[in-house]
C-alpha cells in the first residue's frame, strides 16, 4: 500500500517555484529532506519526501502561518493515475481507509483557467465521494471533531492528489482561499487586499480593539483610497498621503485628511495606532521606510506590501523581512511580523508588523 510521502502546495499561479523553495527549505530547517518538482503557472507545487510516509510528520513539524507563498498544503499519497471512469470510487477509499479519520472532504481544483473548468466535475463528484465515505464508515459524521481534514486535488477527472490537512495547522478555506465580496463603494479593487490582511493578520474576535472607531491611521499611497476606505469604515480618522487625487466620497466623510507628500517623507506628528501602505516602490525601499517607522514608534501596527521583482522574488523578500528583523532585533525593540501572498496580491507579498506595548 503506498503512503504518503508528498506535499502537495497549492499558490498563486506563477509563483510555484517561490512556493516549492520556501518549503524546501523550510522542510530542512525541520530535519526533512527531498526534492520540489513544479510546472510553472500551475497553480500547485509538490515536494516528495525521501522518507516513505513522512508527509504527515512534515505538515506537524512547520508552522503554517510562517509560510508566505503557500496557499494551502495536503499530504498526500502519489498522484492517482488514470482513474477508471466507471468507478473512481473504489480505489480511492481504499486509499483513504489508510489516512487518518477526518469528518470534512475538499474536492479542490487549482487556481487557474484550467482548475476553473473543473470546478462543476469537483462539486458534483465530491457529493458522491462524500456520501460513499460515509457510507463505508471512512468518513466521520459532519458534525463530530477531527484532527484532519480531507482533501482530493483534481488535475482531471481522472489524475487526482489524495491527502489530508491538520485542522490546527492549515489553511480553513476551500483551496486556501477567504471569498471576500468587492464593496461596490469602494475607490478601487485594491480595498480587498487590506480587508483580507486584516482577515489573516488579526483575530476577527480582537478587531473591536484593534480596529476600533475613534483611531488614528496613516495611508502612505494612498490615492485614489482602496486602503483608506476600509479604515473609514472601521471609524477610524485618517491621514492618507498621496500627491494624487482621492476619491471625492472619501473626503466628503470628514474622516480623512488628504496630505499631498512623498510618502516616503512624510511623518506623522505623533504617533498613530496604524500605518498601511501599498506604494509601488522597489522592496527594499519599503522595508527601510518600514524601519524608519518602527524605530521612531510612529505606529503601533503596521501593515504594509512588498512589490517583488520580476526574478528572485523569493530571495527579495525574505532579504527584505531579515532586514527589518535584524534592525528592530539590533535597536531592541520588540515585534511581531508575519509576513503572506494573499489571495488578491499579484506581484507582491504583505506583511503585518505590530510592535510590543510601550515602544
Amino acid at each position: 500500500m503506498p503512503q504518503p510521502d508528498t506535499l502537495v502546495l497549492y499558490c498563486r499561479a506563477g509563483f510555484e517555484s517561490e512556493c516549492a523553495t520556501e518549503l524546501t527549505e523550510r522542510a530542512a530547517q525541520a530535519g526533512f529532506y527531498g526534492y520540489p518538482k513544479f510546472e510553472r503557472n500551475s497553480g500547485y507545487a509538490c515536494f516528495h519526501l525521501a522518507a516513505p510516509g513522512s508527509a504527515l510528520a512534515l505538515v506537524q513539524a512547520i508552522e503554517f502561518r510562517s509560510l508566505i507563498f503557500t496557499r494551502q498544503w495536503i499530504a498526500s499519497f502519489p498522484c492517482l493515475e488514470e482513474l477508471p471512469t466507471k468507478d473512481r470510487l473504489t480505489p480511492i477509499g481504499r486509499l483513504v481507509a489508510e489516512l487518518p479519520q477526518c469528518s470534512e472532504l475538499l474536492v479542490e481544483a487549482a487556481d487557474t483557467t484550467e482548475g476553473r473548468e473543473l470546478q462543476g466535475f469537483c462539486r458534483k463528484f465530491g457529493s458522491a465521494l462524500a456520501s460513499y465515505l460515509r457510507q463505508q464508515g471512512m468518513l466521520l459524521p459532519r458534525k463530530q471533531r477531527a484532527d484532519w481534514r480531507l482533501h482530493l486535488f483534481v488535475l482531471s477527472g481522472q489524475r487526482m492528489w489524495l491527502g489530508v490537512s491538520p485542522v490546527r495547522n492549515g489553511s480553513p478555506w476551500p483551496m486556501g482561499i477567504e471569498r471576500l465580496k468587492f464593496p461596490a463603494d469602494a475607490p478601487s479593487r485594491s480595498t480587498l487586499k487590506l480587508e483580507e490582511a486584516w482577515h489573516w493578520f488579526v483575530p476577527r474576535s480582537q478587531w473591536d480593539s484593534r480596529l476600533a472607531g475613534g483611531m488614528r491611521a496613516v495611508d502612505l499611497g494612498a490615492a485614489p483610497g482602496g486602503w483608506t476606505w476600509q479604515l473609514v469604515k472601521r471609524g477610524m480618522f485618517v491621514t492618507a498621503v498621496d500627491n494624487g487625487p482621492m476619491s471625492p466620497q472619501l473626503m466628503d466623510s470628514g474622516q480623512v485628511e488628504h496630505r499631498r507628500e512623498d510618502a516616503f517623507v512624510f511623518q506623522p506628528g505623533k504617533p498613530v495606532d496604524w500605518m498601511v501602505c501599498d506604494v509601488v516602490e522597489k522592496p527594499a525601499r519599503t522595508a527601510a521606510m518600514v524601519i524608519d517607522w518602527a524605530l521612531n514608534g510612529w505606529a503601533r501596527e503596521m501593515i504594509f506590501n512588498l512589490k517583488l521583482p520580476m526574478k528572485q522574488r523569493y530571495r527579495e523578500a525574505e532579504q527584505c523581512l531579515r532586514r527589518i528583523v535584524a534592525a528592530l532585533e539590533e535597536a531592541g525593540v520588540g515585534f511581531r511580523l508575519e509576513a503572506r501572498q494573499l489571495y488578491h496580491d499579484r506581484e507582491e507579498i504583505t506583511c503585518w508588523l505590530m510592535l510590543a506595548p510601550g515602544r
